[in-house]
């Protein structure tokens, strides 16, 4: 991956003077992410980021002011040294390669998921409503979350699986859909990070997390981020310890001020549903990213996510109809393609 030379030169003019530079600066390709940025590493001291994030395919403006709001909120996210907003560059503090994902094994799990609650109360007791410092995002409204779930039918059941929905399964898909976003707008409605989970929280010294890829952060429903967290679609863990740290989180959540969370049946029903909605979201955009983006390492993540979708489908009466069909006519076409393998436990 060449690096052009417009962008040198302009990473090479916007070096922090705090920074040693060496006499060649090198920039180091990194892996990239779901979306359209490049990243790339500094040999200067302290290490530096640079992205190239083009402005027409990617939310430079707001990934900067939430960053900041954020940061004023006492949430870590890399500092931001330069920005230029019509070709799309920034340069920022190197949060190092500390993911929580490869950090994690079984014996520190139910520490650093600790911090990483802690972290989202955190984010959640934002005060989105204050007059000088109010928080720059939208409501994740029912405009929305029936948006994110329509790339279900067109990227993963249709251009996926090349299925057409016929009228029976669109209306069960409807009556669902309703269902699922009902569930979410009768939530306390706080800070969503969106995309909470292991590939999105670096540890940094002294036990501090960082957090980073913020940008479409929204006002919406308190389980997002938690079920985000819990049933990661990259880590799997088993379900009553799932349910135990949701208890939990609600338990702190009630320390922290937090009012109508209601009782822990309710919690829980939230907190399933909520993970259905994402979960098919998500089936949607990781079709979508092998489909239209080339990137079709996102197919080996659909199995483990499709169990997510089935094991909570199983759990309600009103879901129970979405699951059988799942299990019934869509898991089989799963199975013929040369990318599919049955999901694992990767944490015991």
């Amino acid at each position: 991956m060449g690096v052009q030379p417009v962008f040198s030169s302009w990473i090479e003019s916007y070096l922090p003077s705090h920074v040693q530079v060496p006499s060649t600066v090198k920039i180091q390709p990194l892996a990239g992410d779901a979306g359209f940025r490049t990243y790339f590493r500094l040999n200067t001291n302290p290490s530096l980021i640079a992205v190239d994030s083009p402005p027409h395919k990617e939310k430079n403006r707001a990934y900067i002011e939430i960053s900041l709001f954020l940061q004023s909120n006492a949430v870590r996210t890399p500092v931001i040294y330069a920005v230029d907003f019509q070709r799309g560059y920034m340069l920022l503090e190197d949060f190092g390669e500390q993911l929580f994902q490869y950090a994690l094994c079984a014996e520190n799990r139910d520490t650093l998921y600790q911090l990483a609650e802690s972290k989202l109360i955190e984010i959640q007791c934002c005060d989105l409503d204050g007059t000088s410092d109010s928080a720059p995002v939208e409501d994740f409204d029912r405009g929305k979350l029936a948006d994110e779930m329509a790339l279900f039918d067109q990227w993963f059941v249709n251009q996926l699986l090349g299925v057409s929905m016929e009228a029976d399964k669109k209306a069960l898909l409807t009556q669902l859909f309703e269902l699922l976003i009902s569930s979410a707008l009768q939530q306390p409605q706080v800070l969503v990070h969106s995309d909470y989970h292991c590939r999105n929280l670096m540890l940094l010294q002294n036990q501090q997390l960082g957090v980073i890829d913020f940008q479409d952060a929204m006002r919406g429903p308190i389980t997002y981020d938690l079920v985000s967290l819990l049933r990661d679609c990259y880590v799997r863990h088993a379900s009553d310890w799932v349910t135990q740290r949701a208890l939990n989180y609600r338990h702190c959540l009630q320390q922290a001020g937090v009012e109508n969370l209601g009782d822990e049946q309710q919690f829980l029903r939230w907190f399933d549903l909520m993970g259905l909605q994402r979960h098919i979201k998500i089936l949607g955009i990781f079709s979508r990213l092998a489909l239209r983006d080339n990137k079709s390492a996102y197919l080996r993540d659909i199995p483990l996510v499709m169990d997510y979708c089935l094991e909570v489908a199983a759990k309600y009466p009103e879901t129970a109809s979405f699951g059988q069909w799942l299990k019934a006519e869509i898991t089989p076409l799963l199975a013929t393609h040369s990318w599919y393998s049955e999901s694992t436990d990767k944490i015991p």
